[in-house]
């Protein structure tokens, strides 16, 4: 970490111990104004920012203890803030303003956190390079030639970029954990439920998953303590105490890990040496390792998004510019209503659309949506047999490093293949986090590589157990890009 900005713990102990919670956001918010990577949508203004940082200083006098106390973070512009407009990278929702505050922010709020902006997203968090939204792509901050992974590449490049220490991302098919491989920051998604999606806008709902961005293994911990558990806006959010910080300082004698063997084919050179020398590092502090073979995922990718599109039709009908979204005049309301769909929804999320409802149709239903439903449970079920040999399991975050800004975008199958690595997990449900493992050097440049872990359903926090003792260790180490 850079000296000029340290990690979350050790700014929340500074202003605990009596710093002025002013002090560390004024930084992150002039990072934030200059942001030379197109990381953020909004920085909130002075007198926003002002606000939140004295009730920290009002909360810390009254001798609350807040484990976050003045921390400046930033949060993925699907995710709801009272008073700030939330656009979801889409000009569908250019002028909205949020009406109240997602449930994870709110209590990312609560332990003393100051929220200092927005982030750049895919447009409905549908992308894998954060190229589709409307306000213009982000930029990896270690090469601005190349993308920083999406949905969630603004949160990410945030983080790597030293704006901030912490940020909140959303997943549906990897897309917290393909972003903090491309930067090299941590990036957790959490057990479907771990975490409140009240006040995320839906992309598909039974994949969605907040999660966040760090640059430790305590970082990781604070804020996932702070912002899991259960919520009574949410039906599907899970009743399970979260328990991360006493997860942390522990060894991993005995643990058993295994290495997906359909998730070795492929992979660049740097990638597959990343891999290895993880493997290597695991075994040295204890573990033992094995290879399993997980046959379903084959169809992890296909399955996916005869899924998430199907769910994100249904969930973007609303936008039809009567009750949500930007409104364009017409002589009747059906041209009204498509004229807003046409001119405010991107390509991709067009694209996604369409698909979606064609799977939903008459006389399609069940060949495609009804079978990848049927493959997600068979998927699931090679995990939960995976489950039964090794405690944990690995897999490159994706198999290559970041790739240029424009490679893929006029071939959207490449694009959906980006996720290759991490569509299975979130069929499943499961717990995973992308470590920064490392550099690939391409064309000269030092380009981060991400390394999976991935764990059962609700043992989230054996997953930040293994990560801060390869911290520990010195195999894991994260830097911020050069800025």
């Amino acid at each position: 970490m850079s000296s000029d900005f340290p990690t979350a713990s050790d700014l929340a102990a500074a202003v605990q111990g009596g710093q002025d919670p002013r002090q560390a956001v004024q930084t992150a918010r002039a990072r934030a104004e200059a942001d030379p990577f197109n990381a953020l949508i909004s920085v909130l203004s002075a007198e926003q920012i002002e606000a939140q940082a004295a009730e920290v200083s009002r909360r810390l006098a009254a001798g609350e203890t807040l484990p976050l106390a003045g921390v400046p973070s930033v949060i993925k512009d699907n995710l709801n803030l009272i008073g700030t407009a939330t656009t979801c990278g889409s000009r569908m929702l250019a002028h909205y303003v949020s009406p109240y505050t997602a449930s994870a922010v709110l209590k990312l709020q609560r332990a003393g956190a100051i929220i200092v902006g927005k982030a750049n997203m895919d447009e409905f968090a549908m992308g894998s390079s954060t190229e589709t939204g409307a306000f213009g792509a982000t930029l990896n901050p270690w090469d601005a030639s190349r993308v920083p992974g999406g949905t969630s590449g603004g949160s990410a490049a945030a983080v790597v970029s030293g704006m901030v220490p912490l940020s909140l991302g959303s997943d549906t098919g990897g897309s917290v954990r393909q972003p903090a491989g491309f930067t090299g920051v941590y990036g957790f998604k959490p057990t479907y439920g771990r975490v409140s999606r009240s006040g995320l806008v839906s992309h598909a709902s039974s994949l969605d998953q907040i999660g966040p961005f760090a640059t430790s293994a305590r970082d990781l911990a604070l804020i996932l303590d702070a912002i899991s558990g259960h919520d009574p806006h949410d039906a599907t959010s899970l009743d399970a105490a979260p328990n991360f910080v006493a997860s942390l300082g522990h060894d991993l004698k005995g643990l058993r890990v295994g290495v997906i063997s359909e998730s070795l084919g492929g992979n660049t050179a740097g990638v597959e040496a990343a891999l290895n020398t993880m493997l290597d590092a695991l075994k040295e502090l204890g573990a033992s390792v094995g290879e399993i073979s997980l046959p379903t995922l084959q169809h992890a990718v296909a399955a996916y998004y005869l899924i998430s599109t199907p769910e994100a039709s249904s969930n973007l009908a609303r936008y039809d510019g009567m009750v949500y979204g930007t409104r364009v005049d017409a002589s009747d309301v059906n041209t009204s209503m498509s004229s807003a769909r046409g001119q405010n929804f991107g390509r991709e999320v067009k694209r996604r659309i369409l698909i979606g409802t064609y799977a939903l149709s008459s006389g399609y239903y069940d060949a495609y949506y009804s079978k990848a439903m049927k493959v997600r449970r068979l998927i699931a079920d090679d995990f939960n047999r995976a489950f039964g040999q090794f405690d944990i399991l690995v897999t490159p975050t994706s198999p290559f490093p970041a790739f240029k800004r424009g490679e893929k975008v006029s071939d959207p199958v490449a694009m959906y293949a980006a996720d290759v690595d991490t569509v299975g997990v979130s069929l499943a449900g499961l717990p995973a986090l992308s470590v920064p493992a490392g550099f690939e050097t391409v064309n000269g440049v030092r380009l981060p590589v991400g390394i999976q872990l991935i764990a059962p359903a609700l043992s989230d926090e054996q997953l930040l157990t293994v990560a801060d003792a390869l911290e520990r260790s010195g195999a894991v180490k994260v830097e911020l890009s050069p800025r």
